[in-house]
């Protein structure tokens, strides 16, 4: 059983025990339980709580990867009523990099994703991020690069040659290429580097570009970090 499992199972059974009072306690009272709001509070986690969520989920996955029953159905139907994930995610859309596997299984409801090729931080991002700091009350955000990243790799060839790409592709990867510029040249695998270089710009985008961001980053409700996952070991390393 994953640890998602083993953290619904609980979450569980203490509904049903609360539940189960306060129900008593009410018809003792000759009153009747209220409907239950449809409005979801936020998460109570920290920042930081947030976060060592995220990396105790991806050492599970490296150690012992699995996919398991994790309620569903039940889940679905309890989420359909609102949602309060605990972590924020802008990762490639590569397709061996699925937020909530890598970190560890997980649920429905957990993780508000953002996805694009290049882990890239343009309008409808900043205003997705904003709107799960905002109004979700989601205390993290994690922009993960990852190795071997075909946008990243596009960038750092046209950095190097000046090729130019066709379609919307290569203005795509236009945000990427003031980190492949920053690193060209330097010591190390370019791509590697620039994959590294990237996530740390756009994580630096999202808290100086978001005025909404930046203020939820000062009271000390939101944390921004990122992050590189390896395809090969399955570690996400987070860097800052």
């Amino acid at each position: 059983m994953c640890q998602s499992c083993i953290d619904e199972h609980r979450r569980t059974f203490m509904r049903r025990s609360v539940a189960g009072l306060a129900a008593g306690a009410l018809v003792l009272g000759g009153l009747q339980a209220p409907a239950r709001a449809a409005s979801t509070p936020p998460t109570s986690l920290t920042p930081d709580e947030a976060l060592g969520k995220l990396k105790e989920g991806n050492a599970r996955f490296v150690k012992s990867p699995e996919l398991c029953a994790l309620g569903l159905t039940k889940r679905r139907e309890e989420v359909a009523k609102g949602q309060a994930p605990w972590a924020t995610i802008l990762a490639c859309a590569d397709s061996r990099v699925p937020p909530e596997l890598i970190f560890g299984g997980l649920n429905l409801g957990e993780l508000f994703v953002c996805r694009n090729a290049g882990n890239t931080a343009d309008t409808d991002v900043l205003g997705t991020i904003e709107y799960g700091g905002e109004h979700l009350g989601s205390p993290l955000i994690v922009v993960v690069g990852h190795s071997n990243c075909g946008a990243v790799k596009a960038a750092c060839e046209v950095a190097k040659t000046d090729a130019v790409l066709p379609g919307h592709i290569g203005l795509m990867v236009g945000g990427i290429l003031p980190a492949a510029e920053a690193e060209l040249g330097k010591e190390g695998d370019f791509v590697a580097n620039t994959v590294r270089e990237n996530a740390r710009r756009v994580a630096e985008k999202i808290g100086t570009e978001s005025k909404i961001i930046k203020h939820l980053v000062h009271e000390g409700k939101v944390k921004i970090v990122h992050a590189v996952y390896d395809l090969d070991s399955g570690v996400v390393e987070f860097l800052g």
